[in-house]
């Protein structure tokens, strides 16, 4: 809501002294070119900028737009530097707190502003995920009539989260997690900014690293455990934030672990060795120190679906698609949830039968076509569905299989070369069982022996 007497006293107590603020609140960026990371947001001509005023003007006014991303990737701050550099005035109302009736007084107020002084207003709305079906109706009036310009912003998904028709009158901006040389930036300006520790105290190369890897892609978080450990460092009256003081001021132990050299390759190594073992404390082990260390969530479901095939196969048909389905939650969720869902998948990963003939079987194939063992295709598996096809032989004598009563035809499918060749030896473990059956019989009736 617009400032009261209250908000406009505590606005000025931080201007005159800024340290009564919050560390990631004095780092604001007060200008788009001050933002860290979401450079694919703030090009030239971009809405953004569009709504601090860049660009021309003419007919094509600036748009609504809805801001989805992750916690502490910016959309509190881009609607700050919204709010400081336009002339338009500027509104801020949190969906956890606010309702229809707020929403309508910012509405009726807006217009009158419009109106009476050709004054715009920008409505800035957070968590607007929060707002039910209804609540997010009574902003539809206003958008689409542009009495406000909304920028509302979300960490749930707007396609299940937002009412389809405020979607079409806005446009979705989606923010991506920091990178480490962002929040790294960030980190750096912090510590030297006027606004910042100005300088009073160094950041080591190891304590950095820790504080990167803890923050997890999240500004905010970075910020506030760096203001934290500087305060104990400048308490014991250091000269710089040391790893031990880190340590102890987010209780969180830096894990050995370089994301980008051997700790990488080796612990998720141990991983799967693990899960290919059926160690499942081992393997949960190594996943949280994946986890701790701040390894990408993605590159652990990566390697968790490879494993389902790899080493699991057919010995558990359910395997892969477990897989599957944590890398896509993983994919919509992020951590810290992500670590539940990875959990999941790598406990049934590491209890469930194991199988490499999947893995052997097509090994095995690819050897033998890299040694150009293939052969022509058999003139009755050739595409018949073409003029002239029957001329060249193409498709005559095929038996269609479906038209015998078990289902199975006595022919042969592999090249002359390959007709004896067997790649697949399916297990006795698990469920793959019941496919060495399966591939036993078919054997012999495609030889013609099935019955013999």
């Amino acid at each position: 809501m617009e400032p009261d007497l209250f908000t406009a006293a505590a606005e000025e107590r931080q201007e005159k002294d800024p340290s009564s603020s919050p560390l990631a609140v004095r780092m604001r960026p007060r200008t788009l070119d001050e933002v860290e990371g979401q450079q694919h947001l703030l090009k030239p001509g971009s809405p953004l900028r569009r709504l601090v005023g860049e660009g021309g003007g003419g007919p094509a006014g600036p748009s609504s737009v809805i801001l989805w991303g992750p916690p502490g990737t910016g959309k509190t701050t881009l609607a700050y530097v919204v709010s400081k550099a336009t002339n338009k005035r500027f509104v801020e109302l949190s969906a956890i707190t606010a309702g229809v009736k707020e929403v309508r007084a910012v509405i009726e107020s807006a217009r009158r502003a419009t109106g009476g002084f050709g004054k715009e207003t920008v409505l800035f709305l957070d968590e607007i995920h929060r707002f039910s079906k209804a609540q997010q109706d009574s902003l539809l009036p206003a958008v689409e009539n542009r009495w406000v310009t909304l920028i509302a912003a979300t960490t749930e998904n707007p396609y299940f989260s937002i009412i389809s028709p405020l979607l079409s009158r806005s446009l979705l901006l989606t923010l991506e997690p920091l990178t480490d040389d962002d929040l790294r930036g960030l980190l750096r300006r912090a510590l030297t900014d006027e606004r910042g520790l100005k300088g009073a105290l160094a950041l080591p190369e190891a304590s950095e690293e820790h504080l990167l890897r803890i923050a997890g892609g999240d500004a905010r978080r970075a910020l506030t455990a760096l203001e934290a450990a500087a305060g104990a460092a400048l308490d014991k009256g250091d000269a710089e934030i040391t790893l031990q003081t880190l340590e102890e001021t987010v209780d969180r132990a830096a894990v050995k672990y370089d994301r980008d050299g051997d700790q990488h390759y080796d612990v998720a190594s141990a991983l799967i060795k693990s899960i290919r073992g059926s160690d499942v404390d081992a393997a949960l082990h190594y996943l949280a120190r994946m986890i701790e260390a701040g390894e990408d969530p993605r590159f652990i479901a990566r390697r968790l679906m490879i494993s389902a095939s790899e080493d699991i196969g057919l010995a558990d048909p359910n395997a892969l698609p477990t897989a599957v389905a944590a890398a896509q939650a993983v994919a919509m969720i992020g951590f810290p949830e992500a670590a539940l869902t990875l959990s999941h998948a790598t406990i049934a990963l590491a209890l469930a039968p194991k199988s490499n003939a999947a893995t052997t079987a097509i090994g095995a194939a690819m050897e033998d076509v890299r040694k150009g063992h293939a052969g022509p295709v058999p003139m009755h598996l050739r595409d018949g569905h073409y003029k002239g096809a029957a001329k060249l032989g193409h498709a005559q004598g095929y038996v269609y299989p479906h038209d015998l009563p078990e289902g199975i035809a006595a022919q042969q499918y592999a090249p002359e070369e390959l007709k004896d060749r067997e790649y697949y030896t399916p297990t006795r473990h698990g469920a793959e069982a019941r496919y060495a059956d399966a591939v036993a019989w078919t054997r012999k009736h495609l030889k013609g022996t099935g019955n013999t």
